[in-house]
């Protein structure tokens, strides 16, 4: 059973730093993609950033590029994100969500972490 665990998360202070971990267990695929999407209160899901198959690039969403940075330790099967220069508005709540590049496409979600910026 695949199972997707964020940590990370918590309360800093505006421009403050934080370092999200999604650690994925169960996998036993070779071709997916794994991102990071929030949610603010009141509003959508939004993607955030993805690691691009095959080759792994790293996109980030215009709102957080320069600020944020996803990165994966496959050894470990974790993927990660950075996150500095934090502002109020990128409170949110952070999931972790995988896509497979398989017939059928599978996906799935983790939890969530909170991340509050806020003085």
């Amino acid at each position: 059973q695949v199972q997707l665990v964020e940590s990370g998360g918590g309360l800093v202070q505006p421009g403050g730093s934080l370092r999200l971990s999604c650690a994925a267990s169960g996998f036993t695929f070779s071709r997916y993609s794994m991102n990071w999407y929030r949610q603010a209160p009141g509003k959508d899901r939004e993607l955030v950033a993805f690691l691009t198959f095959p080759d792994g690039t790293a996109i980030h969403s215009d709102s957080v590029k320069g600020r944020f940075t996803i990165s994966r330790d496959s050894d470990k099967n974790t993927v990660y994100l950075q996150m500095n220069s934090l502002k109020p508005e990128d409170t949110a709540v952070y999931y972790c969500y995988v896509v497979t590049f398989t017939v059928p496409i599978q996906n799935y979600w983790g939890k969530g972490t909170l991340v509050t910026v806020s003085s």
